[in-house]
């Protein structure tokens, strides 16, 4: 039976080989593939990875000197944190094993009361190479504070315009305020630094403050400088009321225009009031002709050395009333003579 089975599948396997070729090939078909295996495909397309680039920090102030304790922080291009930390005693920090690419530095502190931060910059990081970055941080600005005063009163004046600077740079211009104060964030480039500030426009009534005045001012520390004005002086002018006057011919004299024989310094009367001095006779009028007169063209005189000329005046009117009563007097006992002879013969 067992060997009749035998048969049976021999001869089955032998029509299946006449019908499909060698029992051979099919399993060495499958048996060795042709493909090149999954790992020495992978080896093949596979590109060595780049080398990483590095980013060299530097921090000074304007004065030269290094910082020590800066904070950085590095950004990659969508915000992550590539990288951080702080400046050594030399001001130096480094960031290594950057991928390629365009980075944004951000200092956080300076380490320094004295110092402000810098704004953010971008940094390029190329494959194998150290990108050197120098951080500068500028001093704090002083806060400084202008007073103009009134150099007797010490009164709050405003109005004052002054400009402050530093050899010939002019780095503000301030004008007081109603309470004579103006303030102002003055920049500072070393750790002690000397300004000037000088006046240029002075507030109403007051001359302007000619000197430059200097003082030293210190990074985020405050300075006060005082400006004193003088009030302009203003000159006298002459009191219209204390103006004299010529009084007109012919009005009545005050007591003070009479002449005092007593005094020859004082004011001479007026020629009216000379010829009233003669008699009351009409040769006073007469007199009035021989009075000397001014030469044409030039000014009358006043004051003391005219009374000698008025005295003099006033005596030859009086000696000419005389003269004419004693010349008149004789003359009518002439004819009272003659008159007196005709009836006797």
């Amino acid at each position: 039976m067992h060997a009749r089975i035998v048969r049976r599948a021999v001869r089955s396997a032998a029509v299946v080989a006449a019908v499909t070729g060698t029992l051979t090939w099919a399993p060495a078909a499958t048996a060795q593939p042709a493909a090149p295996t999954p790992s020495a495909s992978t080896a093949s397309t596979e590109t060595p990875a780049p080398d990483g680039g590095h980013v060299a920090i530097t921090t000074k102030d304007p004065a030269g000197d290094v910082l020590k304790g800066a904070s950085f922080l590095l950004l990659d291009a969508v915000g992550q944190e590539a990288g951080r930390g702080k400046t050594d005693a030399q001001g130096k920090l480094a960031i290594p094993n950057l991928a390629p690419g365009v980075y944004r530095l951000k200092e956080t502190a300076t380490g320094s009361p004295l110092h402000d931060v810098v704004a953010d910059q971008d940094v390029i990081v190329t494959p194998g190479a150290t990108t050197p970055v120098t951080i500068t941080d500028p001093f704090k600005t002083a806060h400084i504070q202008l007073t103009a005063k009134d150099d007797k009163t010490s009164k709050p004046l405003p109005g004052a315009t002054m400009t402050i600077g530093t050899g010939g740079t002019t780095l503000l211009t301030l004008t007081t305020g109603p309470n004579g104060t103006a303030s102002g964030e003055l920049p500072v480039s070393s750790g002690k630094q000397e300004f000037w500030v000088k006046e240029i426009k002075a507030p109403e009534g007051y001359d302007i403050y000619k000197p430059s005045k200097t003082f030293t001012a210190a990074p985020a520390a405050p300075v006060t400088v005082t400006v004193t004005n003088t009030k302009t002086s203003t000159t006298p002018t002459s009191d219209p009321t204390n103006k004299t006057t010529d009084k007109p011919s012919g009005a009545p004299a005050t007591p003070e225009d009479k002449p005092s024989h007593a005094t020859p310094g004082g004011p001479k009367p007026t020629p009216t009031d000379s010829a009233t001095l003669g008699a009351d006779s009409s040769p006073a009028s007469a007199a009035d002709d021989a009075t000397p007169k001014a030469p044409a063209g030039s000014l009358a005189h006043t004051g003391a050395d005219a009374t000698p000329w008025i005295l003099g005046a006033a005596g030859l009117l009086l000696a000419g009333g005389i003269g004419a009563l004693v010349a008149a007097r004789r003359r009518a006992a002439t004819e009272s003579e003659q008159d007196g002879g005709g009836e006797t013969r």
